[in-house]
């Protein structure tokens, strides 16, 4: 197990990176390892919580992802799928004791066998996902017609600005939440830490349109490395709700990360009409896995309230 803060290259994703989790968990975090020869061959981060006095291994927010990484092998897939098996395996030995595990894998990984066969749970959602940043050209040629002439008028309305901060992300995305009656689900010291990590690494971009008149009508916050550009966190204000400026932010992302990594990864949605938004921008859907675990007394609790639930009709 390692806990440190350095930059590492065995990771799927900028998620699990130590200095993000060190963000996003601090102290709550380790990595599971196996290593072989001196070569780590497997990796996988865990956050470890508690929730009504159950222990749990559990997603911190703003991490789209974390789950096992394993070092790429050559020769025949029966190889391959071997090796997969023998180190996941190996991972799973080396979990602490939990009543709840829960995790959203990279959907590069689809083989989730060896947890299936140790108890684990699996469900299954989609990201979309530009897989080629290499022509920006062709990237916008991919958008529907709809997206393109959203992108054209809001461009008649606003300007993109790139040197305002956390703190009007934040109000943008209280604006959002306020829509609904609801609050982000963190705050803004949370996001505000997670920001400074991620600038003080060079992962991060805050995009916010501006009308003429000094009015913000949206704000959006990039997170990337040089595998892949995510788009974490975004609000927008309701009262410049029909401005496209939203369309706008997403496409000079998208041109933003054209210089700084290979793919966009829109971070998904099951919700149709938020699936349709973001399928417009000409992206493949890519499923992914959510890996859940449960004890044998978390098992027992959670029948205990299926059977309330079903009694209460």
């Amino acid at each position: 197990m390692t806990n440190n803060t350095d930059t590492l290259d065995c990771v799927n994703s900028v998620f699990q990176q130590p200095w993000w989790l060190e963000a996003v968990a601090p102290g709550q975090w380790q990595s599971l390892e196996v290593v072989h020869e001196g070569t780590v061959c497997a990796r996988m981060p865990i956050v470890i919580g508690s929730r009504y006095g159950c222990r749990t291994i559990d997603k911190p927010r703003l991490t789209h992802t974390l789950g096992p990484w394993l070092k790429p092998t050559e020769g025949k897939s029966t190889t391959r799928i071997a090796k997969e098996k023998e180190w996941m395996l190996a991972l799973i030995d080396q979990l602490p004791p939990f009543d709840y595990f829960i995790q959203n894998w990279h959907y590069s990984l689809q083989n989730w066998l060896p947890f299936y066969w140790k108890g684990f749970e699996a469900s299954v959602s989609y990201t979309y996902v530009i897989t080629d940043l290499s022509d920006l050209d062709a990237v916008r040629a991919g958008y529907g017609a709809n997206m393109r002439q959203h992108i054209r008028q809001a461009r008649k309305k606003v300007a993109v600005r790139s040197d305002l901060g956390v703190d009007v992300l934040w109000r943008q995305t209280e604006k959002s939440f306020g829509r609904w009656n609801r609050r982000p689900p963190y705050s803004f010291e949370y996001l505000a830490r997670v920001d400074a990590a991620c600038e003080a690494n060079q992962a991060r971009k805050i995009l916010c349109a501006e009308d003429a008149q000094g009015n913000i009508h949206g704000a959006l916050l990039l997170v990337y490395d040089a595998r892949a550009a995510y788009y974490l966190v975004s609000g927008a204000d309701p009262a410049f709700r029909n401005s496209g400026a939203m369309a706008l932010l997403i496409d000079e992302a998208i041109q933003f990360a054209t210089s700084v990594s290979r793919v966009f990864d829109f971070e998904g949605s099951m919700v149709e009409p938020i699936e349709q938004f973001v399928r417009d921008f000409g992206g493949s859907p890519k499923p992914h896995f959510t890996i859940r675990g449960y004890s044998r007394r978390m098992r027992l609790i959670e029948g205990m309230r299926s059977m309330l639930r079903k009694a209460a009709g």
